[in-house]
């Protein structure tokens, strides 16, 4: 019998998972805060000072937005957004016994009505509409931590299944892709990706041992003068240099934490979980997904033994007012000296208290490939005033961003413009109008959205939607003798309930929506 082998890891997948060290060291380690700073110290500080600045001037800016989204996690709310639309037919009205599609978009509306209690894992949602004229309501749904229903405005039941009898249900219906065994927890639904806790878990399991394994003597600091858009900055240089062996040290440490690590696992089911709402997840889809974890691990152990690094990795920080104004970062790596890759990060910002200004260029280069990508930025802040500029050109194509925004006693007024350039296939900009206004336990808002192109202009087409929210007591979930449980019905009963019930009303009403459409001439 011939010896099993794993497949190698390719030179990219190499540097992605010492790229994504790299991240953790820079997000995990510099939680911890030091006094009397070595270089070493003053590194992580300096990462962690950075990334601070931008939360909290992103908190700044948003909190109206921020504290309703608390609002909305702690305590019931409701929220309605209606959805209209506007088109200007180019071509003039429609011709004699034809219908006019403006005449038909511009008198619809779309209306949706969610009532939603994080906290106790509830949900409702309406869903009504007004289509050129022809009148739409009694479609509902619910959501609670074990059952899903489901209303429909032309039976009276409440179409309901649970969450641990999905699986039989879907096997009712397809037995041969489903063993019955499948369930959905819906009470997902109301959790949040990474909770605080795992964050902390993170940061404590991980940020300390990394920090642990990284040489005192990796770092050196010096004095040095940058200049930086136009600005002469004195600043503290420091390198981090790990060699080849310190990289792949590290890089182990990690792995073999991560593959003991329960809790990192159970993380992983969680989120899988999350993925999988609205689907199926059995019990061996999980146990799959955690073996397939640590097969990758194992892997990435495997590859690190031949994996070369000769020149170690740099990483240099020019650290001025305590946070990073310059970044050099530097790699190369690969499983052979053939099929070496070279990765760089080579930037400047400038964190201040009103604008935060940065340009970065991203290379990579192989012995058959090369590439080129820059991030700039400039966001600036004051007197409860913005304005943004943010572009991304990889190659020929720049994806850009543009926005003014000025905030006055809670309300926001708002112009954003979201363009890509693209020389080969043509370019555009969508356009995002509108002001919100959040006061204590409601807001509201106005959003108008148009495309622009070379072939059409803002005027022809726009999405328009106003949306408000407000507190509630609580979320009303239906509960009665109106309510199918189609998760305890077999096949047989499931096709003759449809059949004889569902299908005969829903033609009623299909035919009685129908016989509207036709007094509106369409």
């Amino acid at each position: 019998m011939g010896e099993t082998r794993r497949g190698k890891l390719s030179p990219k997948t190499l540097i992605a998972i010492v790229i994504g060290a790299v991240i953790l060291i820079g997000g995990s380690v510099s939680a911890f805060i030091f006094s009397n700073l070595s270089g070493k110290q003053e590194y992580f500080l300096a990462e962690k000072n950075s990334i601070e600045v931008l939360t909290e001037k992103f908190e700044e800016r948003y909190e109206p937005e921020m504290s309703w989204l608390e609002q909305t996690e702690e305590n019931p709310t409701e929220s309605t957004v209606e959805l209209s639309a506007e088109y200007n037919n180019p071509n003039g009205s429609a011709g004699y016994g034809q219908m006019d599609p403006s005449q038909f978009i511009n008198n619809s509306t779309i209306t949706m009505k969610n009532t939603t209690d994080m906290e106790n894992k509830k949900l409702s949602s309406e869903l009504t509409a007004d289509i050129g004229g022809i009148q739409i309501d009694g479609l509902q749904f619910y959501l609670t931590g074990e059952k899903l229903m489901v209303g429909l405005p032309f039976i009276e039941d409440l179409l309901s299944v649970k969450g641990n009898d999905i699986g039989s249900l879907l096997h009712e219906l397809d037995p041969s892709s489903f063993t019955g065994e499948e369930k959905v927890d819906f009470a997902s639904f109301f959790e949040g990706s990474l909770s605080e806790e795992d964050l902390d878990y993170f940061k404590e399991a991980y940020g300390e041992m990394i920090y642990n394994e990284i040489p005192e003597d990796a770092f050196k600091a010096q004095e040095e003068t940058i200049k930086v858009n136009d600005q002469s900055l004195d600043t503290e240089k420091v390198t981090m240099q790990l060699s080849e062996n310190e990289v792949k040290q590290i890089l182990t440490t990690i792995l073999d934490k991560l593959e003991k690590d329960e809790k990192v696992k159970e993380i992983l089911s969680q989120q899988m979980k999350l993925q999988q709402l609205g689907g199926t997840a059995m019990n061996s889809e999980m146990e799959q997904m955690i073996t397939d974890f640590e097969t990758g691990l194992a892997d990435a152990k495997e590859a690190l033994t031949d994996l070369q690094i000769p020149n170690g990795l740099t990483s240099t920080i020019w650290i001025h007012d305590d946070v990073i104004a310059q970044r050099d970062f530097q790699v190369q790596m690969g499983p052979s000296s053939e099929e070496l890759v070279t990765l760089a990060v080579k930037g400047t910002q400038l964190l201040k208290e009103d604008s935060q200004v940065f340009n970065y260029d991203v290379t990579f280069e192989d012995s058959v490939d090369q590439g080129k990508m820059n991030l700039a930025g400039d966001l600036s802040w004051k007197n409860n005033k913005a304005t943004d500029s943010i572009n991304l050109t990889i190659g020929d194509i720049v994806l850009s961003y543009n926005g003014t925004e000025t905030l006055d006693d809670n309300k926001r007024e708002f112009e954003r413009t979201f363009t890509i350039e693209d020389p080969a296939n043509g370019g555009g900009s969508l356009l995002w109008n509108g002001s919100s206004t959040y006061n204590n336990d409601q807001m509201n808002a106005e959003h108008d959205f148009s495309l622009e192109t070379a072939t059409l202009s803002q005027e022809m087409a726009s999405l328009h939607a106003g949306v408000s929210g407000k507190t509630v007591d609580s979320v009303k979930i239906p509960e009665g003798n109106s309510e199918k449980d189609l998760g305890n019905m077999n096949a047989e009963q499931l096709m003759q309930y449809f059949e004889t019930d569902v299908t005969p009303k829903f033609q009623q009403w299909f035919f009685g929506k129908l016989s509207e459409s036709g007094n509106m001439g369409f």
